[in-house]
């Protein structure tokens, strides 16, 4: 929601990774040069790291950080 953008597809070689995610969104400019080098990610719903390669039809969710109490 930061970023304004509910949904978006993307086209990456095969063998991507979520970190190459990340690089190719932040390459883009705002508003998503605002996404952390290393934010909480979720594929397909389950809790992921950046090294987790992609797959075609992934669903990739950015998960913002909490602040506590």
């Amino acid at each position: 929601d930061r970023l304004g953008v509910s949904e978006l597809s993307i086209d990456l070689p095969s063998g991507s990774t979520v970190a190459d995610l990340v690089n190719e969104l932040r390459s883009r400019g705002a508003p998503f040069d605002m996404l952390p080098e290393k934010p909480a990610v979720a594929i397909n719903q389950i809790y992921s790291f950046l090294d987790e390669p992609l797959t075609a039809g992934d669903e990739v969710a950015f998960i913002p950080p909490v602040a506590g109490g």
